[in-house]
């Protein structure tokens, strides 16, 4: 997924972000990986891994137990605000109005209930997205409606050594559930979880599940985390790879990762120092050096 992150950074600079790229990377990911990110300007830095409680929970996708690593960018105190990515997300218009959110509030996009993953809850059962509220209504007698559920590939936060301890401390006795860190995340800030637009973080998946929730032209985050749609994977070979949209997607992808203008000596050496400044205050994936290690979201 070093490839992925590549991406990103340059993604970042060709919308000319003013912050700087930290990404956390696991102890076994290559030094010739780190070389290659920090050649593309990322701040790399190295976390230890954060494991769930041992249990016979099974995960959506094996490799999630390795996702609670996560955890560790809150101890990255010397920001006071950060917006996390994963590794498989590109950028494509300019966030950084988004570090004036609000303090005090985790800010998400929601995610989609119609992906088969979810097929152990209620709301899978009987048709229930918080997409469509108005499609499936939720049924009286089954009480109040789940709570809003964001998808965790792409959130804003504040870093905190007092909520770093107070994560730990709470997934000790947490009983771990299929999403694994996502439905954490999702339990733990539920009282102070702020819906942002779809715009900030299109799971491929919105495409054909909620078409008419998606303005395209609009999208400034993609997260290319439906099967088969990693450009750097892609084959489209695999279920809704070959639709128009998708392969568009795709290409834009490469475009960014092709362009060696946006090299990070290369922009340096062309528009002085400022380049530096020109580096998005981001999180990637701390799972980027390693496929397996790599988060998939549940619509995936």
């Amino acid at each position: 997924y070093v490839k992925g992150v590549v991406g990103l950074a340059k993604g970042l600079r060709k919308v000319k972000s003013a912050y700087p790229l930290v990404v956390a990377v696991l102890p076994d990911v290559p030094e010739e990986h780190r070389r290659i990110l920090e050649n593309q300007g990322c701040i790399v830095r190295e976390i230890e891994p954060v494991y769930p409680p041992e249990n016979q929970t099974q995960f959506a996708m094996a490799y999630y137990v390795i996702n609670y690593s996560k955890l560790r960018i809150w101890e990255f105190v010397e920001y006071s605000k950060m917006i996390y990515l994963d590794g498989d997300i590109q950028v494509y218009d300019n966030i950084d109005h988004l570090f004036d959110l609000p303090d005090g509030h985790f800010h998400a996009v929601m995610d989609c209930f119609c992906e088969k993953t979810w097929s152990h809850t209620p709301q899978y059962r009987i048709g229930y997205c918080q997409q469509c509220p108005d499609k499936v209504k939720w049924p009286a007698e089954m009480g109040n409606p789940p709570s809003l559920y964001f998808n965790a590939g792409m959130f804003v936060f504040e870093p905190s050594l007092v909520t770093y301890e107070s994560l730990l401390k709470t997934l000790k006795i947490t009983q771990p559930t299929p999403f694994a860190e996502q439905d954490f995340l999702n339990m733990f800030f539920k009282d102070i979880y702020k819906p942002i637009p779809l715009i900030y973080n299109l799971v491929l998946a919105m495409l054909w599940r909620h078409p008419e929730n998606v303005e395209l032209e609009k999208v400034k985050v993609v997260h290319y985390c439906a099967a088969g749609s990693k450009p750097w994977r892609y084959t489209g070979k695999e279920a809704n790879m070959q639709r128009e949209d998708i392969k568009m997607l795709v290409q834009k992808w490469w475009d960014i990762y092709n362009d060696e203008s946006l090299d990070y000596r290369t922009s340096a050496a062309e528009g002085g120092t400022e380049t530096v400044n020109l580096q998005p205050f981001l999180v990637a994936l701390s799972e980027v050096g390693a496929v397996h290690f790599v988060a998939a979201p549940s619509a995936a």
